[in-house]
């Protein structure tokens, strides 16, 4: 028989990378980390990790065990839920991660909703980006992410995760006003409303502020950009929208915004419809397999969807 604690840590390496993360993470010492994974290998009778450099990866063996041990911890995940929904309270702590736009707009409305029906769940909040929160997912950091996808780019969708639509939400061409520094002039007289395409082909030799490089709505961005014939300025660089409508507002840049960026507000500047197809981006709720039947997690997920109701 198998250790369990031990095929935990197993796992954990493969998902964090590092042994020092891995002790870091469960507030272990390395070395002791180290051990408890011998002392596995020897109940395997077979090696688990070989040295790459100053890392270890793990062996063909080893990703045999982390994937069967994926499926009992699975398992533990229903037992945990059909437990919790047995009582009459949910009580406990869920920790969520969010993005940007989603924890300033989604999130508040949600916990209002959550203190009102279960005042005795403790709810963990976490702003952090979708391609850092889906592993922390895994790795049991978080037991709900909330995700986005952009047209045309599907997001990361690792085994054991199960995922959940959540809102569609409109993405728009944010120009600065006509009135300001650097402002987009508006058509002249007789020329009519020009395409989606040609407005951003105008918009070619104009500074743009965009997300980070690696991020998916920077390759999304780019995408666009380039579909349309041009290889954007990007002079801005921040995963901080808020920033990007200020430098919009004040004329030194033109951004690519979604509509939760406005909460509900009427826009501050002048917004472009995008290309067919471009126009809006996907929302989601990721939670682990099995999980998604916990009474705290499907709270959670009604009081999203009934905050973001337009």
């Amino acid at each position: 028989m198998f250790d369990l604690h031990r095929l935990r840590l197993l796992r954990e390496l493969k998902h964090r990378g590092t042994l020092a993360a891995v002790a870091a993470a469960l507030s272990y010492s390395p070395s002791s980390v180290s051990q408890q994974l011998a002392q596995l290998e020897a109940e395997a009778g077979v090696v688990l990790l070989e040295p790459v450099g100053r890392r270890v990866r793990l062996t063909e063996q080893a990703e045999i065990l982390v994937a069967h041990t994926e499926a009992v911890l699975e398992r533990l995940e229903r037992a945990e839920a059909d437990i919790a929904a047995s009582l009459t309270d949910i009580t406990g702590s869920l920790r969520v991660a969010a993005f940007q736009t989603a924890a300033l707009t989604l999130l508040p409305a949600a916990l209002t909703l959550l203190r009102a029906a279960h005042p005795r769940l403790r709810v963990h909040v976490t702003q952090m980006e979708p391609e850092r929160a889906l592993p922390g997912l895994l790795a049991r950091d978080f037991d709900l992410v909330i995700t986005e996808e952009y047209p045309g780019a599907p997001g990361p969708r690792p085994d054991g995760v199960e995922q959940e639509d959540l809102y569609e939400d409109p993405l728009n061409l944010a120009v600065p006003r006509p009135d300001t520094h650097g402002g987009h002039p508006s058509p002249a007289p007789g020329t009519g409303t020009p395409s989606a395409q040609a407005m951003l082909r105008s918009l070619a030799e104009r500074p743009w502020v965009m997300e980070p490089e690696g991020t998916a709505a920077r390759r999304w961005a780019m995408a666009l950009c380039r579909t349309a014939g041009f290889e954007p300025d990007v002079r801005f660089e921040s995963s901080d929208l808020v920033l990007h409508l200020r430098l919009v507002e004040e004329g030194h840049a033109v951004a690519l915004l979604p509509d939760l960026v406005w909460n509900g507000r009427a826009p501050t500047v002048p917004l472009h419809r995008l290309p067919q197809g471009h126009g809006a981006r996907r929302l989601a709720t990721a939670v682990r397999s099995g999980s998604s039947g916990h009474p705290a997690v499907a709270a959670c997920r009604r009081a999203l969807r009934r905050g973001a109701t337009p």
